[in-house]
């Protein structure tokens, strides 16, 4: 009963807010903040629990319809519910002066009630409506601007539907052939199919499951939706909606077809866990580097985000302790990284009256204190710095990378975060550093129900750094309900046997060598105030307005890796999708409307059987 309300509560009460925006505005915002925070609290108090109810039958197809929850689901339905709640806190304000609030609310709400179904599915119907009311509604809300936001939402509901093809295909074939989509039931049925069978489904799910987690080369989507949608649900979109991928792949992967079997598709180098290794390293390097390209600050974040991706592929593609427990510990702090830097490009725009270009800001951290310190936060744990989350996921990868000898893959993960180091300096630089402009001088901190979002998700950044046993007890328990032995954990880190890491070490550290830096600064001289002309570039021309002196600071690097780095993927896609309308345009003519014609094709058609029937005769 507690995950049928979880969803009724979730559903029903989008529409509510919906309703309730007719007459009160206030009302409005008040119960989405509300609706928003329940499933928080419902889903709280389901931890370490295992519960399945059936809410609908089908008598003629002999199935039914329900609900479940473990480790896997409770760990993804709090990253949807807790994200999906600060959100909409951020929405409060941000928003205010956008249109059809009523429209935007009520499917806010209701794409995160779709992915609460998703992760809470016990059958594959249920998933497959849940996953299809997730797609159109993040449709709706990509295109929610209009003008390019509408091509950018067409982008992604074209390539969405390919995937739920190939996933509808699997299911159908699943039902065909064991007449059951109950996903426990699946996972002990499928133990005796052959392995060609296996690989079949596997790659119809990795299709549809890739194609969401913009996996190489099904990312294309990605960066156009993620830079268009109003900066609220990109966080959403951009940190949680895109794992949906992530949670398909651990419960088809590892949920249902089983660690054994698994490692026994293929032979070394072609065996089906490498090649996914590899294509999430390629997910990583190529995209990471793209984005030290963009200069637009929520194109940036977006190419990170694919390029990320490829670290979660790769952990649970090694499939060992390390490799799963750094995987899906990645998820969840991405996911945190990524949603604070949407929230604080959003508040960038909302105080500089809608400005993303990197190259026209600079200097906004005495104005913006508040906001500089989460995305601070939120560039350090994508880099893996010590005492953020991302330093204990990264190093757990790693590791794995290293004892299972994979130097290779290993070096990609490093390139990446090379690249994430290149494209964090310049997001923070040329947003919060440098000289100010001088049209930005009377810019204020956002209000704080902007504030606070990204607040908590800088104090979960760090939390999870330095207390890193808190999700790794989930994490444990997720492997251990895969067949995987969980490596023990403490709060403050890793035991000796697989590489002491200590927390709390390193924290001292870090006080102590902080402490150092800052008594020598006080020391030295002091500064000065100049004007905004008195910039030195290095002998580089800074551009007339652009006070900012690390402006086009990546020119040197555009020009050597521009031409390697374009996406010739989506240049692909473009030209297919080109090609495919040229030959509709013909095929098209065949329907000229003249009855004549048709009749003149039925005698052809006619004179053709009649041939046919004569050549089989004379042979």
């Amino acid at each position: 009963m507690q995950l049928i309300t979880i969803l009724m509560v979730s559903f029903l009460g989008a529409g509510i807010v919906y309703l309730a925006g007719k007459f009160f505005g206030r009302a409005r915002n008040l119960l989405a903040v509300l609706i928003s925070l329940t499933p928080v609290v419902l889903i709280s108090l389901t931890y370490n629990q295992k519960i399945s109810t059936s809410f609908y039958s089908l008598p003629f197809l002999n199935l039914s319809l329900g609900l479940r929850i473990d480790s896997l689901s409770w760990f993804f339905a709090i990253a949807v519910a807790a994200i999906g709640f600060l959100s909409v806190i951020f929405s409060l304000e941000y928003m205010r002066n956008y249109q059809r609030l009523n429209f935007y609310y009520f499917m806010m709400l209701f794409v995160n009630a779709g992915m609460l179904g998703i992760v809470l599915s016990a059958d594959f119907l249920s998933f497959y409506i849940f996953w299809e009311i997730m797609s159109w509604s993040t449709y709706l809300l990509i295109s929610y601007k209009g003008g390019k936001a509408v091509a950018a939402g067409l982008k992604y509901i074209v390539m969405s539907i390919a995937g739920s093809v190939a996933m509808l295909f699997a299911i159908v074939n699943l039902y065909a052939s064991y007449g059951t989509l109950e996903i426990s039931s699946l996972a002990s049925l499928l133990q005796t199919a052959s392995p060609g069978y296996i690989l079949f489904l596997l790659l119809m799910f990795v299709i549809g499951f890739g194609v969401k987690n913009a996996i190489w080369p099904l990312h294309t989507w990605l960066p156009d939706a993620h830079a268009e949608a109003v900066s609220p649900f990109s966080a959403i979109l951009s940190s949680i909606l895109v794992r949906m991928g992530m949670y398909g792949f651990l419960l088809i992967m590892y949920g249902i077809v089983g660690l054994n079997l698994l490692q026994r598709l293929g032979y070394g180098l072609l065996n089906f866990n490498y090649i996914l290794c590899w294509i999430g390293a390629i997910t990583i390097v190529i995209p990471i580097f793209i984005a030290i390209l963009q200069d637009d600050a929520k194109r940036l974040v977006a190419w990170s985000s694919v390029g990320h991706g490829g670290y979660m592929i790769l952990g649970i593609g090694i499939a060992t302790s390390l490799g799963f427990a750094g995987g899906i510990f990645h998820i969840l702090n991405y996911a945190i990284c990524v949603a604070t830097l949407f929230f604080v490009a959003g508040a960038i725009e909302y105080r500089t009256g809608g400005v993303r270009d990197l190259n026209e800001l600079g200097g906004l951290i005495k104005k913006m204190p508040v906001t500089f310190i989460a995305g601070l936060a939120g560039i350090s744990g994508l880099i893996g710095i010590p005492l953020t989350n991302g330093f204990i996921s990264k190093w757990l990868i790693y590791k794995a990378l290293i004892v299972g000898n994979y130097p290779f893959l290993a070096f990609a993960a490093l390139i990446g975060t090379w690249g994430t180091i290149l494209y964090g300096y310049k997001f923070l630089h040329n947003i919060f550093l440098g000289q100010l402009p001088e049209k930005y001088k009377d810019v204020k901190e956002v209000p704080w129900t902007m504030q606070l979002p990204m607040i908590v998700l800088t104090l979960a950044i760090i939390l999870f750094g330095i207390f890193p046993g808190i999700p790794l007890k989930v994490i444990s328990m997720i492997e251990k309900s895969f067949g995987v032995e969980p490596f023990s954990t403490a709060m403050f880190g890793m035991p000796q046997g697989i590489g002491e890491l200590n927390t709390i070490n390193i924290l001292a550290a870090v006080l102590v060598a902080g402490g150092v830096v800052y008594l020598l600064f006080s020391l030295s001289a002091k500064s000065r105030k100049v004007s905004q002309e008195d910039s030195y570039a290095a002998g580089s021309f800074v551009p007339e307005e652009k006070y900012q002196y690390s402006v086009r600071f990546y020119d040197q690097v555009y020009r050597i890796i521009g031409p390697y780095l374009r996406d010739v993927v989506d240049d692909f896609y473009y030209w297919l999708a080109r090609k495919s309308k040229d030959f509709f345009q013909v095929v098209r003519q065949i329907y000229t409307g003249n009855i004549n014609t048709y009749a003149l094709y039925i005698i052809l058609f006619l004179a053709f059987l009649i041939f046919v029937k004569l050549g089989r005769s004379l042979w």
